[in-house]
């Protein structure tokens, strides 16, 4: 999946917020009563906007279907500390004799002696860099009192013998849970949201409560993050700007030809299938961060697939009917363009595991009309899928299910918030302090509008989605069945690019790497530095990040295929389109956008990927 997503690097996520300036004006008391009052009129205008949809019935109110698997969850791991009372005692005098040692710690610091502290955070947790945090005994005491209390939480899960869902969901509410009541979440226990407070008389405050009331009305009675100033990102003008054409639409998708840069191009082309959880532009950014104007200026034709947001209407469109009017129905378009009947295939994310189930339908029907596939952090197998496991199981399938049935489709901001819980302190926390606490308006982030800009999934591609690969594991034990056709990867054997990403919480590199042995053709595994988007989409001019390479595929786990893995410093762009000439290098003349037969019907990035959810 994609979204996420999901993984931008920390220190991109922080370039996108305005830095903190130091005001030298002095607390105005008349000022604070103004601005405390603005932030009471912005708080109720927010609780309006919170209400209204709720007031006129377009949102009904009840518990989250997730409420209760969560106190199933948690009621699994009371269970078993409360069953035995020695062991509950243990539990109780472990966390007293934390808290006394803290105690003891803050005592001996105010009376002046050097004293150890009870528990540091990580040098990574961006939540505690500010040096007050330690510095100040009140803060250093909450931010103390703060980690020991997570760390006893988490022990708590880590200790209790647990089916291993069990364990994973319960270490995930655990995780959420602590985030959220970190003291750096409130005003009254950060020390630089007070500091921003005092300095400008509580107008950040009055700031923060009008982004909030304008947040939740943008989400039409449910918060909606603001991630990134919208200002200067607009589709078509700012970003997703590579010349090119939409030649043909069905109901399902849009198929673009990008305008050729060089005289001649590889004679095979390439189709790319996105993801259909965000759209298809994280390929294609502001110029100097697209892979696909990237791959048009060395010499390839270039063929993408731009997925509708789907309503109600085609809420019965299955994964069948996906890959029949995608990646088929593109496949025919582009020899009706081209004269080739075989192309080079890129698939990202869920869109690559989209790819291979193509793929091994083609294979059983026999049909040729691949001459390579390239896999994003695609997974095949879902063994070592990761934290989106946490959501999957048959009673949590089944509600979800029968959320679906009222509309035909997911909301996309659902699975929006899914993917932002991966990684809630730097997709959420970050920007309930930044936006809301400190009044301070994201940037404009390309990559992070993108993230916010998700699409609906229909109600049929989903959940055969979310039960045949991450619930039954169907595709890589050959036991899927797609358009009446039992699917076997082994069968396919054109030769394969397999790339992973080392950070990556949606697609593990575990996962991706494990996935290569169910092909039947040669794959070549790559590893690139970052995650699940940065990981992906880093130009050679950017110069950031590694990859590495390992012909070893068999029988290893990262780990151990780290150890024998060659890295290579900067983007794995180069050595992808080294990889894809020696497979076919004969080039051609440089193609015409479209044909007589198939003339152009809009400029790209066409209109489907402006529809937003």
């Amino acid at each position: 999946m994609s979204i996420a997503t999901t993984d931008t690097p920390k220190s991109e996520i922080k370039s996108g917020t305005k830095p903190e300036t130091k005001s030298e004006t002095k607390f105005d008391a008349e000022a604070f009563a103004m601005n405390v009052a603005r932030a009471m009129e912005s708080g109720g205008k927010a609780l309006a906007a919170y209400l209204k949809p709720r007031e006129t019935g377009e949102v009904q109110d009840r518990p989250p279907a997730e409420l209760a698997e969560v106190v199933k969850t948690f009621t699994s791991v009371a269970e078993y500390w409360l069953s035995d009372q020695s062991r509950s005692s243990d539990l109780q005098t472990k966390l007293a004799k934390d808290y006394l040692d803290l105690w003891g710690s803050a005592a001996r610091r105010m009376a002046g002696q050097d004293a150890q502290p009870a528990i540091a955070p990580s040098p990574r947790d961006k939540r505690f860099a500010d040096p007050e945090w330690k510095s100040n005994q009140f803060f250093d005491f909450m931010m103390q009192l703060y980690l020991l209390t997570t760390k006893w939480a988490q022990e708590l899960v880590h200790d209790a013998e647990l089916d291993p869902q069990t364990r994973r969901k319960a270490e995930f509410y655990v995780q959420q849970i602590t985030n959220a009541i970190s003291p750096s979440n409130f005003v009254l226990t950060n020390p630089e949201v007070l500091r921003e407070t005092v300095a400008s008389s509580g107008e950040n405050l009055a700031r923060g409560l009008t982004m909030l009331a304008e947040d939740i009305a943008a989400g039409k009675g449910m918060l909606k993050i603001r991630q990134s100033n919208p200002d200067n990102l607009v589709v078509g003008v700012n970003m997703a700007t590579t010349p090119g054409k939409v030649i043909y639409q069905n109901e399902m998708m849009q198929l673009i030809q990008y305008s050729p840069t060089t005289e001649k191009v590889l004679r095979t082309p390439l189709l790319i299938v996105p993801p259909w959880i965000n759209k298809f532009y994280i390929l294609d950014l502001k110029p100097e961060k697209s892979y696909i104007k990237w791959c048009v200026d060395q010499g390839i034709t270039v063929f993408v697939i731009s997925w509708v947001n789907p309503d109600r209407r085609l809420g019965a469109k299955s994964w069948e009917d996906y890959m029949k009017e995608g990646p088929l129905t593109a496949m025919d378009v582009i020899e009706k363009v081209t004269g080739e009947m075989k192309v080079h295939t890129a698939g990202y994310c869920v869109g690559g595991t989209m790819l291979a189930t193509t793929l091994a339908w083609l294979a059983e029907k026999r049909r040729q009309r691949v001459s390579s596939a390239t896999f994003f952090a695609a997974q095949v197998d879902f063994t070592h899928a990761g934290d989106l496991l946490v959501f999957v199981d048959e009673d949590q399938i089944a509600a979800l299910e029968q959320d679906m049935k009222a509309s035909g489709v997911l909301e996309g901001s659902k699975m929006a918030m899914a993917f932002n819980m991966l990684r809630s302190n730097d997709l959420i926390w970050s920007y309930v302090v930044s936006n809301y606490l400190k009044g301070q308006q994201p940037s404009a982030f390309d990559l992070l509008h993108w993230n916010s800009d998700a699409t609906r999934m229909t109600q049929a591609n989903h959940s055969y989605y979310l039960r045949n690969c991450y619930l039954e594991n169907r595709l890589s034990t050959g036991t899927m069945v797609l358009d009446n056709t039992l699917l076997d990867l082994s069968k396919v054997k054109v030769p394969v690019y397999n790339l992973a990403t080392r950070e990556d919480h949606i697609a593990p590199a575990e996962s991706v790497l494990y996935g290569s042995q169910f092909f039947g053709g040669p794959v070549k595994y790559v590893l690139s530095g970052s995650g699940h988007i940065a990981g992906v989409v880093n130009p050679p001019a950017s110069n950031k990040y590694q990859y590495w390479t390992n012909d070893n595929i068999n029988d290893v786990n990262v780990a151990q295929w780290m150890k024998g893995a060659v890295e290579h410093k900067g983007s794995w762009w180069p050595d992808w389109r080294e990889w894809l000439g020696s497979l076919d290098p004969e080039e051609v003349p440089a193609r015409s956008v479209g044909t007589e037969a198939l003339p152009p019907i809009e400029d790209a990035p066409g209109s489907y990927v402006r529809v937003r959810a």
